[in-house]
């Protein structure tokens, strides 16, 4: 038997820890790396929109932005109702952006060492097939 969301549950949490060494010197996690991420590439979005993105409940996303909130790397807004908030990043966010960026791009690199791209497209494609069977 090949168990094999336990071995991508694995990697996650091995990939997690590392990054976190990496990320966590420049001041920032995983968690908040990945909301920082997201809203770099979507400018804004609300709290409900990253729920859905990172498929955790919305006290864990509220935690988690209060404290980069705290910490001067996102705006919450009221959206169209009282209930929305729309989350941005702010300029210390952006200009911190690359620095994380680099940390985590030389940890993905480190991770595929030796694997080449044809390896790599197959793998993705898996993973994506795994995601979206799960998603059904």
């Amino acid at each position: 038997m090949n168990l094999y969301g336990h071995k991508v549950n694995q990697l996650a949490r091995n990939f997690t820890k590392k990054l976190n060494e990496r990320i966590s010197p420049l001041g920032l996690y995983s968690s908040q790396w990945a909301i920082t991420l997201y809203l770099y590439e979507k400018k804004q979005c609300t709290q409900i929109e990253l729920c859905k993105y990172l498929d955790v409940e919305a006290p864990t996303i509220t935690r988690t932005l209060t404290r980069m909130e705290e910490m001067g790397l996102v705006i919450r807004n009221d959206g169209k109702d009282k209930r929305e908030r729309v989350i941005k990043l702010t300029e210390k966010a952006y200009e911190m952006f690359p620095k994380w960026r680099e940390a985590a791009q030389d940890l993905e690199i480190e991770a595929i060492n030796n694997i080449d791209k044809d390896e790599l497209e197959i793998f993705n494609s898996i993973l994506e097939k795994m995601m979206k069977n799960l998603e059904q």
